[in-house]
């Protein structure tokens, strides 16, 4: 298998996802067990104490280390099974950027982390996660196709 084909098969099937186009300028790069996502801070996604919600914490730092974990499996979807959220400082402007990687790997389990940087280079959150195969095999009807 091409394997940078597949990293940029799995980016366009994250960015083609009818969800994305609530979050504009999202931006994604898939490598070998790795995966970076970058996203500008908007007010839209702020709670009402002016701060990010920890819902988009959650979602740059899940779908950072999921994606880390699928450029390793070729055939299915993956599945995030558990996922620990560390919140470290609230985040008010700027761009975010998750850097996902893989810790552990085996037939059926897989352990992936990712820490969540602004653009100051400061840590405002990191964690971990289990993911599993799924049964969803990797396919155009699900955007995997460039």
């Amino acid at each position: 298998m091409d394997l940078d084909a597949h990293y940029r098969k799995l980016e366009a099937m994250y960015l083609g996802a009818p969800m994305h186009e609530h979050y504009p300028g999202l931006a994604i790069e898939i490598a070998d067990e790795s995966c970076e996502i970058s996203l500008p801070i908007s007010d839209r996604y702020f709670h009402a104490a002016n701060a990010l919600h920890g819902s988009v914490y959650f979602k740059l730092l899940d779908d950072a280390a999921f994606f880390a974990v699928n450029s390793i499996v070729p055939d299915v979807f993956v599945l995030t099974t558990t996922f620990n959220l560390h919140l470290l400082r609230p985040v008010r402007k700027g761009k975010l950027t998750s850097r996902g990687r893989i810790k552990f790997k085996s037939r059926n389990l897989f352990i992936a982390e990712a820490e969540l940087w602004n653009e100051t280079n400061k840590k405002v959150a990191f964690g971990t996660g289990h993911f599993a195969k799924s049964q969803v095999a990797l396919a155009p009807g699900i955007g995997y196709r460039v």
